[in-house]
Formats: C-alpha cells, structure tokens, sequence
C-alpha cells in the first residue's frame, strides 16, 4: 500500500506541475493577447494607420492567436488550422496569428512569410485569404532602419494578418482611393518621429491588461 500511495503521490505531483505549467503558458499568452490588441487599438486605429480597423475592433471582428513553438513546420501547420478556422466562422473578419518565440530574425521572417503564401496558393487560397505582414523590426526594401515610416508595419511580436480577399475588397470599393493611404501614413509617421513610434510600441509591450 505504501508503494501504492506513493506512486499516486508522484503522479498527482505530476499532475499538479502540469496544471501550472499549463496555467504559466495561458497567463502569458493572454499578456501576448492583450499586448497585440492594444497595439491595435492605441497605434493602429488611434493614428488611423489603417482606416478600416476601427470598424472591426468595434465589433469586436478581430480574432487574436498566440502560437507559442520554435519550429517553423508548427507554425505553417497553425496557419492552416487557422485557414480552417476562418473557413468555419465567417462572422469573424480577420485573425492576427501572433509568434511570441519564433522569427525574431527579420529576414527568417520574410522567409516564412514566402512559404506560407506559396502554401495557401498550393491550397487554393490565393484569392479568398490574403496576408499582411507585421514584425517588431519591419524594415521596407527601399528604406532605412531608422526610418519611421517602418512603423506602419512593426509590432509587439512577428505576427501574420490574415483578411478576406472579398472583404477587403468591399471595404476597398466604400473607401476610395486608397493609394492615397500609404502615402499619408508615411508623412504622418515622419512627422510624428521615429522615437515617438518606439515609445507608443513601448507601451502597448508594458501593459498586460485593460478594463
């Protein structure tokens, strides 16, 4: 009986350490969670960097994913899962897939970013899903570092935006115009600064919660 008794001891100890440890992961991608969406709400919608945000936060439309591995199989594997998601429920308008422990490297990110659109052509997505690309040091093809006009696409964590072509398409039509957006978000960033971009990603990284 004894041998018994300690044999459900370790394994309830087991047990035990598994819950917390499951718990640890789930505290911290909620602190990822909200991270994200506060970047989305105090940078994204607040600065108007894209117009058509503020409508679906408001409806509370944006889906956020943390996809907490180091393998880069993983990662492809969750954004399908995430393709399927979305397939499944259409009310939901668009997902940001968040990658806390992966592609710290810009260009290892860039190179993801390859594969997971020649992987959703390959699965006849092209056209139904598209992908805009955020990562903590966004760097464009024709811009320095310290440009701040990078800021449009630098986040708390490398991240994919997956939206609805269609969507997109009709939001796209209602606005106008939107060759203009590039444009004005550049000038409106290089007016602002490039530390008082940094500053704002700053916040959104110390904050853990909203009320």
């Amino acid at each position: 009986m004894q041998h018994g008794d300690s044999t459900a001891n370790a394994n309830n100890s087991v047990d035990s350490k598994n819950l917390v440890n499951s718990g640890d992961v789930m505290d911290r991608d909620g602190v990822v969670k909200a991270q994200t969406l506060h970047w989305v709400r105090d940078f994204i919608v607040a600065h108007t960097i894209c117009p058509f945000a503020q409508r679906e936060v408001e409806r509370d439309s944006v889906r956020i994913e943390v996809v907490r591995s180091k393998k880069l199989a993983v990662a492809l594997e969750e954004l399908m899962a995430e393709v399927a998601w979305l397939d499944e429920h259409e009310q939901a308008e668009t997902s940001l897939l968040v990658f806390p422990t992966l592609f710290r490297d810009f260009e290892h990110y860039l190179d993801f970013v390859d594969i997971a659109e020649s992987l959703l052509a390959e699965q006849r997505y092209e056209g139904v899903y598209q992908l805009a690309t955020f990562h903590p040091d966004y760097c464009f093809a024709d811009a320095a570092p310290e440009d701040a006009a990078n800021y449009t696409n630098r986040s708390p964590y490398p991240m994919l935006h997956l939206l609805r072509e269609a969507s997109l398409e009709k939001a796209i039509a209602a606005y106008g115009d939107t060759e203009q957006i590039p444009e004005r978000n550049i000038a409106y960033l290089e007016a602002l600064g490039g530390d008082a971009a940094e500053a704002i990603l700053a916040r959104c990284m110390r904050e853990e919660s909203r009320e």
